[in-house]
């Protein structure tokens, strides 16, 4: 894990200066090791200041900063038979360890043809993952179908990049940077992107199914999913609320063998956050809660903005949570937290749900949920992935897997919401929990989002108000002096 970086100057200049200004640009993401490389010559040191750029000039050239998450992760560019790449992100499954890698693995996925093997691999192997492959005339770029790793692109008129966060972009004054396309391959010269999409989620037909069926399958389905995405860890943390998605994501970590740290963060006095021990003793699983003061949370929200370069304040809000997640789960050791994003969109959480199914009906929600999974994304993962980065913790979201997705698209909305006026909906997702034997008081508990149960809303709304401002106001006020540019 780590940053991802890479250029093609149009103009046939070295684009070596551009790809050295963006890692150092993106250490936060990783500060175990760093490489440069072009088509035909790698370079790697421990530190930035050690790498011999002198011994590198071509106008393709890619980069990556090592987050040492797992002990297999080692550092890139990688060499391979007349290219380099660089892979960032997870294979799910993991590759037959400890003989086989995620480097060794796409290596030999690419062969000696990297643009067609390229996009067999985005659509044949899962996992959530980016990489780009520098051959002599050209880069390559990937990105997995769901997007929950992140990556921006951009251009101007003399040089074309990809990285990690948009910052890296900005750096190099390309103000325009955009979300990389999910289940796309790019193809990057002088002349600029051409992108090819690959594998794209489809709105599939519905199946009839009654709810004792549809929710055994699922169950099987998720718990698949949850072993593939833990079956390199013996330890896994887990982003716990005390409501029904996380304590599933819990139950079917522990039920595929791993052993599970429950973790919860929140404002100090918050009756929400409290509940959390009770929930995590109803599970029998440890549980280790996090308070913070007013103090930390201002503090806090200046680094979340930075980290996500984003004024929005629903996502600063969520965003906040999440950093102090990452924060803990890596002081308890544990680099790898998995987390419950994209069960409100596939199972019908989200209150807005009922709003659309009392004006367009059932339909027009079935739509309206698959864009938000099919924009998740856009949304949430590179949010969630840039605010984890900077602890060297790794986030893996078990409702995001394709056998998982196709099947909760597929169901009809009555077995996720069943009136316009459910105020529990996700009816699928509770019949698994109490399949699981999840006492009612996690399966039923209603939804409650977590800006709201950890009190941070409340609290920046406060600090907004000290000041004679609204939350967004005071929102984009921090977000200015982050970024004064």
């Amino acid at each position: 894990m780590g940053a991802l970086v890479a250029a093609v100057n149009k103009n046939k200049q070295n684009a070596v200066p551009a790809v050295a200004t963006m890692l150092e640009e993106l250490v936060h993401r990783g500060n175990s090791g760093h490489g440069i490389a072009t088509s035909n010559v790698v370079e790697k040191a421990s530190t930035l200041n050690k790498l011999k750029l002198n011994s590198l000039e071509s106008n393709i050239t890619l980069g990556h900063n090592l987050s040492l998450i797992l002990p297999r992760d080692s550092l890139q560019p990688v060499q391979a038979d007349g290219f380099t790449f660089v892979f960032e992100g997870r294979m799910f499954p993991a590759p037959n360890l400890p003989d086989l890698s995620e480097l060794k693995e796409f290596k030999t996925l690419l062969g000696s043809n990297p643009l067609k093997n390229a996009a067999q691999i985005l659509e044949k192997v899962g996992g959530s993952y980016v990489f780009v492959v520098a051959a002599p005339k050209k880069l390559l770029v990937g990105r997995d179908v769901f997007g929950a790793t992140s990556l921006y692109y951009g251009e101007n008129d003399s040089v074309c990049a990809v990285a990690s966060e948009r910052k890296a972009l900005w750096k190099l004054g390309l103000t325009n940077a955009q979300s990389f396309p999910p289940g796309q391959l790019a193809i990057v010269n002088e002349h600029g992107f051409s992108f090819h999409p690959v594998k794209g989620l489809r709105m599939p037909p519905q199946n009839k199914l009654n709810m004792e069926t549809a929710a055994n399958a699922l169950q099987l389905l998720l718990l698949e999913s949850t072993r593939k995405q833990v079956s390199d860890l013996e330890s896994v943390a887990v982003a716990f609320s005390g409501g029904v998605d996380s304590s599933v994501v819990a139950t079917l970590a522990q039920e595929v063998g791993v052993e599970v740290q429950l973790i919860s963060v929140g404002l100090e006095g918050q009756p929400e956050v409290m509940f959390t021990q009770e929930a995590a003793e109803a599970l029998d699983l440890p549980l280790h809660l996090q308070t913070y003061n007013v103090n930390e949370l201002e503090e806090t929200i200046h680094k979340v903005l930075w980290l996500t370069e984003d004024a929005n304040v629903i996502d600063a809000c969520i965003a906040v949570p999440f950093y102090w997640l990452a924060q803990t789960a890596s002081k308890l050791g544990h680099p790898v937290l998995l987390a419950g994003q994209g069960a409100d969109e596939l199972f019908g959480g989200y209150h807005r749900y009922l709003t659309e199914y009392a004006k367009s009906g059932a339909e027009a929600v079935q739509q309206k949920m698959f864009y938000d999974i099919q924009n998740a994304y856009h949304q949430n993962f590179q949010r969630d992935n840039q605010t984890c980065s900077p602890h060297g913790v790794e986030l893996r979201l078990p409702f995001i897997n394709c056998d998982v997705i196709d099947f909760a698209l597929r169901l009809p909305l009555k077995l996720k919401i069943n009136s316009t006026e459910d105020k529990l909906r996700k009816r699928i997702l509770r019949r698994v929990a109490h399949n699981l034997e999840i006492p009612s008081i996690l399966a039923d508990k209603p939804k409650k989002a977590v800006q709201y149960t950890t009190g941070v809303t409340k609290a920046l709304m406060q600090l907004a108000k000290d000041q004679n401002l609204t939350l967004r106001e005071y929102i984009e006020k921090v977000y200015r002096t982050v970024f004064p540019a």
